[in-house]
């Protein structure tokens, strides 16, 4: 039966293990915990390919419990019914290791029938997700667990896992594989961090290629071919995405016009127009606002360009809008201004509207003295009149604080100059 090269040559002990240093390295918490034996239930968190799998074997090794596999996409409550039966059974006597895949596939009631049974110590659970555990895992299950966080491989390491890579094959087939110049490193650099991904690229490549003089040659064409957009791990809707939707907005925020750029470039690769379009217009309106008021007309109509054009096309007035927002001055006086009102509208401070403010276009709104004692602001100098605008429960109550920006300090400075004039009534 095949068997790829990735599972042939996984690693058996943590020194083979490639990238994780902050967890795995000489004294990382995670090392020190396989080293010691101690049963821990834990989560192992992070991107296909980086080394998930490989640890929950090694654990396995290292202890005297028997150990299951269970796929949480195709596993069901049957599944897990049966391995609890074995428990305390000459099958398991003294436990029962259970690894679990993918567990954010697993729904509430499933992760639950764990519980009784990790509680106890009878079952240690490792699981592994590729999604935050702290949005998809049941929260009982979370709090008896450790979660471990792994990182995508550095390409530097998978490339010294490609050369590895290259030697197995070379005993399997015999031959001598050689890299063009600088391949081996394209190959580490388009695998996204995922140490399988590269492996299983290097071996399609050698298998398709023909030996030469007992030679096979990875070409940068084929390696190019078999890594294609393979460095781009997108999920709309996974935490991945959301992550670089945040970042995507940060850096606009924090007026780092070339990350921008980088962001937008990974949101429109991925093929996600839409939320690009829509995280833009927040950004005008949000990070850029007052500062630089017009720089929303000029968003809006790049946004509706780029919709109207398209991909590839929409990626030039996109850039145009970001490279725009991220130079631009900042302020976000008017986002605090709504949060701030929005936050006393949630707590109960409305107040009636005042009568004077109050709608006197109907007939018997003067018996209800509807509008009586309103000012006309454009019946005074400079148009403009002081009277209570807010409802009397919140009577001077401030939303907003002009930001410390050209543009609203001119405005600032107009409003106490007619605020303060001696000819306003």
């Amino acid at each position: 039966m095949y068997k790829p090269l990735a599972d042939r040559m996984r690693p058996k002990g943590l020194d083979e293990v490639v990238g994780q240093e902050e967890i795995l390295g000489s004294n990382g918490l995670l090392r020190r915990l396989i080293e010691s034996g101690a049963p821990t239930n834990m989560i192992l968190f992070g991107p296909p390919g980086t080394g998930k799998t490989t640890i929950a074997n090694i654990i396995a090794e290292k202890t005297n419990r028997t150990m299951y596999k269970l796929n949480a996409t195709t596993a069901s409550i049957s599944d897990i019914k049966e391995i609890i039966s074995e428990v305390d059974t000459l099958l398991a006597p003294g436990g029962i290791l259970l690894y679990l895949d993918e567990i954010q596939y697993f729904n509430k009631r499933q992760q639950q029938s764990l519980l009784e049974f990790i509680e106890n110590g009878k079952i240690v659970l490792i699981a592994s997700t590729t999604e935050n555990p702290y949005f998809y895992v049941y929260g009982a299950i979370l709090s008896r667990c450790t979660v471990f966080e792994f990182k995508s491989v550095p390409p530097a390491e998978i490339e010294k896992v490609i050369y590895r890579a290259a030697g197995e094959l070379e005993n399997e087939l015999s031959a001598e594989i050689i890299f063009e110049e600088g391949v081996a490193r394209q190959i580490a650099l388009r695998s996204g961090g995922d140490v399988r991904k590269a492996i299983n690229a290097l071996e399609v490549i050698a298998a398709a290629s023909n030996s030469i003089g007992g030679t096979i040659t990875i070409t940068a064409e084929d390696a190019a071919i078999t890594a294609q957009r393979s460095a781009m791990r997108f999920d709309r809707d996974g935490d991945s995405h959301y992550d670089l939707l945040s970042a995507f907005q940060k850096s606009i925020r924090g007026s780092d016009p070339d990350a921008a750029i980088h962001y937008l470039a990974r949101l429109l690769e991925g093929g996600d127009l839409a939320s690009a379009c829509r995280r833009l217009l927040v950004c005008a309106a949000e990070d850029v606002g007052l500062a630089y008021p017009q720089v929303m007309s000029i968003v809006v109509a790049c946004v509706n360009a780029a919709l109207q054009v398209g991909l590839p096309e929409a990626r030039i007035p996109l850039a145009q809008a970001v490279i725009l927002c991220a130079t631009s001055p900042k302020s976000n006086s008017a986002a605090q201004a709504i949060d701030s009102a929005i936050a006393d509208i949630k707590s109960g401070k409305i107040g009636n509207v005042p009568n004077h403010l109050r709608d006197s276009s109907y007939k018997g709104a003067e018996e209800l003295r509807r509008g009586i004692g309103y000012k006309y602001p454009h019946s005074y100098p400079n148009n403009y009149v002081q009277q209570e605008y807010l409802p009397d429960e919140l009577k001077n109550r401030k939303y907003y604080s002009f930001g410390f920006n050209k543009n609203e300090q001119a405005s600032r400075a107009y409003w106490d100059r007619i605020k303060n004039s001696d000819d306003r009534d």
